[in-house]
This record gives C-alpha cells, structure tokens and sequence, in this order.
C-alpha cells in the first residue's frame, strides 16, 4: 500500500504567471527535462513512453493523487511522511519515467525545473515529528509504515534519502526515495517492492544526475 509519492512532487498550483515564472528562471522545457530522464535501466523494461507538460498534468502525479484520497491515516499530518512531495507550482515544467522488473520493482524518476533556491528548500525538508510510524487503511486493508531518513546526502548537487517499510497482513514492502538537486531542476528517484534497496536507489539517482548533466545545459 503506497502512501507517499511515488512520482515525487506536489502542491498548488499557481496557474500562468508561475508557470511563466518557473520557465524564466530554470531555462527548461518540459521536451527538455524528458530527453534528461533515465532512458534504461538494467535489469529493468520501461514502463510505457516517458510524461511530460507541466507538472499537475502529468499523469503518474494524476494518479497518485487519486490513490491520495482513498487512503485513511492513524496520523492524518503523516500522510506525505517521505517529505517526498515538495509544495511547488503544478504548472512547472516536468517529466516522468517508470521502469518496472519481473519480480514487481519499481523504479520512477520525476525531473522538474526549478531555481536553485527553491531546489535547496526541498532538501531542508524533514519527515514530520511523530510520522517515523504510522497506520493507513484502504477499505478494510490495513497498513503498518516504518520511516528511515538520511538527509544530508552528497548525490549531484545535494540529496536526501528516505525509506519506507510496510507490512500489511503478510506482504512486506520497501519503498526508497532520493531527492537531488541538479542544475536548475529536482530529481526524485523512487524504488518500490519487495526487495528494494537503499543502495540501488542511490545507484539510480546518480546515474539519473549524471544524465540531467548531460543532456541540460
């Protein structure tokens, strides 16, 4: 049961001078941003053709908003406990890539444009006081979430990492995220399933660095 953001960002929108704004001072096209997304991952299939436009368009972020609203909290202020989701303009632009693999992983990589200043805020970010565990419910499934956070983190140019543990009746998840900031942009690297891994997941966020250097000038 996911309860915080695979896709990695969130928040209100600030409709067409933000989104004038955000392209002003990061210099990116969404058509940008998606060229920059990992392209393969190995061991991994993508999962379909990469997203891109502003970012409350996107459809990853459509859907886990939806799935937002179906889950119930113990703590209703942990519900982005992962600090996974930055409130920024959803009308910034962005791009998303899933992979998946046999065994049920998941990897999602969202790149979003963004001035510097802004991109170090959600670094600063920390799970809320008193979400390090929490309980959700869909319907009459439960859910037991554990949370680790490292922030701190030297990936790119400044990252967090953050895992999520979840035990429901006999099924035990692990769900991995790293915020990073790049030049003029965030990347969230998001790892879920049963045998996710810190380590992979700070693998992955370098790899998805290396290639927004790359490919953004």
């Amino acid at each position: 049961m996911a309860v915080v953001g695979l896709a990695g960002c969130g928040g209100g929108s600030q409709g067409g001078g933000g989104r004038r704004a955000a392209l002003a001072l990061t210099g990116y096209t969404s058509d940008q941003l998606k060229q920059a997304l990992l392209g393969e991952i190995t061991g991994y299939q993508r999962a379909g053709e990469p997203d891109s436009g502003e970012y409350g368009s996107l459809k990853g972020i459509q859907n886990f908003a939806q799935l937002q609203r179906q889950v119930s909290l113990d703590k209703p202020r942990c519900a982005d406990a992962a600090g996974a989701q930055p409130a920024v303009d959803q009308a910034a632009p962005a791009a998303l890539a899933s992979f998946n693999r046999g065994d049920g992983q998941v990897v999602t990589e969202t790149l979003m444009g963004m001035p510097d200043e802004a991109a170090q805020r959600q670094l600063a970010r920390r799970v809320p006081s008193g979400c390090l565990t929490f309980r959700t419910r869909v319907g009459t499934q439960s859910a037991e979430h554990r949370v680790s956070e490292f922030p701190g983190g030297t990936i790119g140019r400044g990252s967090r990492t953050v895992g999520v543990s979840t035990i429901s009746g006999t099924s035990h998840t692990r769900a991995w995220y790293v915020v990073l900031r790049g030049r003029h942009c965030v990347a969230t690297v998001s790892l879920f399933g049963p045998n996710a891994t810190r380590e992979e997941v700070e693998q992955l966020a370098r790899q998805a660095y290396d290639r927004s250097e790359h490919y953004l000038p």
